[in-house]
């Protein structure tokens, strides 16, 4: 009954934007790791275990002038990283805009490889700090300093993937991928069965008012986007109590503060769901792509309008959003839609906004369309995946939005004032779209 909460929950904690985490756990392992090495460390010392001399590194001079280096080269590339994780960042805000931000920031590649130099820093600090000389004494932790050597060499072998890493993930195309990719597993859990529920459209409208009668609202406690629902524990808490509850916004809507977010019936059981909102719903400040559809759509299509702006004119991205935004709308056309949960008497228990194709299909090419009006590949590129995609979206609420779009390009084709071969092609990719005239 918690498999679609963990994957939900799982899912949430990409969103939490963090860059100090990861290297926080790392330097705390450093931390435990030294404390490791020390042990046999201390056992040489006090000539309880021997360690074979052809793991020595030398001299007390030869161990420091070795720590000291490592020190030294460490903290340079440490600097260097975070330089580079902030140039990456500006870059991501230029090219794909400032909501794409944390995908960046939660790339667990750049937190690790913080980590790592973080604690490859502290660990060889520390391992500086316990070798010493004296008058009576000489301390060296021969262990903790063939480890320091293993731990600096990984540390430089990651570098080599976070630079990799980093060349890859600033590619458009490989962004709106990824977009695409997180867009498919988050239509994969929505839609996912749940033990003891079914998933199905609300039909029995009739019904919903009969109960919505004796029916309480649940008024918004903050203003922000409305950014997660627990939807099984509300939907098990609404069987039990023998309710239902009705959301009157989804995810990514933004809520004013005493909107009535949620409908209760009976009335009676108010009081219980009203406690269990504000532990099962999230509200925040900026939109995630966790249960909000819409909002990986709107990624793509603000990579897109940045891509065809004067100012980078980058028709290549351009197209290339477009044939992901194609992909992306057959993923959420092919699963099971629903709007309603079930419970296993066929009463429904919770219910909320359903996500209309047709709308997505209005946001994925709308603004694209306005900004790429003098822009004929992109144009007919446009039209290419709308005939692609049209034998895929049977419903006749979907073929006529494809037909909206296909005629409005056409339109604004025509008033741009194109050169008659560019109007030509794009007349005649419309022409040859039966599929959404039919």
């Amino acid at each position: 009954m918690r498999t679609y909460y963990l994957e939900i929950f799982m899912r949430s904690k990409r969103h939490d934007v963090n860059l100090w985490i990861i290297p926080l756990k790392m330097a705390m392992g450093a931390l435990l790791l030294f404390g490791l090495t020390m042990i046999p460390d201390m056992l040489a010392a006090y000539h309880i275990i021997h360690i074979p001399d052809w793991i020595t590194m030398g001299g007390i001079d030869d161990a420091r002038a070795i720590l000291s280096a490592m020190m030294g080269c460490v903290s340079t590339v440490l600097a260097l990283i975070f330089s580079v994780a902030l140039l990456v960042l500006s870059m991501v805000a230029t090219l794909f805009g400032p909501r794409l931000l944390y995908r960046f920031v939660q790339d667990w590649v750049t937190q690790a490889t913080i980590g790592m130099f973080m604690a490859a820093f502290i660990y060889v600090y520390l391992v500086f700090l316990v070798t010493h000389q004296d008058a009576n004494s000489t301390f060296i932790p021969q262990v903790s300093l063939i480890t320091a050597w293993i731990v600096v060499l990984v540390a430089f072998a990651f570098l080599v993937y976070y630079s990799h890493r980093v060349a890859v993930s600033i590619q458009n195309p490989d962004a709106v991928a990824r977009i695409t990719d997180d867009l498919r597993s988050a239509v994969d859990v929505s839609t996912k069965p749940v033990v003891g529920f079914e998933l199905r459209e609300v039909t029995e409208r009739a019904l919903a008012e009969k109960q919505r009668s004796d029916s309480s609202p649940i008024k918004s406690w903050v203003s922000g986007y409305l950014q997660y629902i627990n939807y099984e524990a509300l939907a098990n808490l609404a069987m039990q109590s023998d309710a239902t509850i009705h959301f009157a916004f989804k995810p990514g809507q933004f809520v004013l503060q005493g909107e009535v977010l949620a409908t209760v019936w009976p009335r009676s059981q108010v009081d219980i769901f009203s406690k269990q909102l504000k532990k099962q719903v999230r509200m925040g400040r900026h939109r995630v792509l966790q249960q909000d559809i819409e909002f990986g759509i709107a990624q793509i299509v603000e990579i897109a309008i940045r891509a065809l702006s004067p100012a980078v004119n980058d028709t290549f991205t351009g197209v290339a959003c477009v044939d992901w935004l194609g992909e992306s709308l057959l993923i959420i056309a092919e699963k099971p839609r629903h709007s309603g949960w079930f419970d296993a008497q066929g009463k429904l228990r919770l219910c909320e906004q359903e996500v209309k194709l047709s709308r997505l299909i209005k946001s994925a090419f709308d603004l694209i369309r306005q900004s790429s009006a003098d822009n004929p590949a992109v144009l007919i590129r446009i039209l290419s995946v709308l005939e692609r995609i049209s034998p895929r979206l049977p419903h006749h609420e979907e073929q006529l939005a494809l037909k909206v779009q296909g005629e409005a390009i056409l339109e604004a084709a025509k008033t741009k004032g194109l050169v008659t071969v560019d109007l030509k092609d794009i007349e005649a990719t419309w022409k040859n779209r039966s599929a959404i005239h039919t």
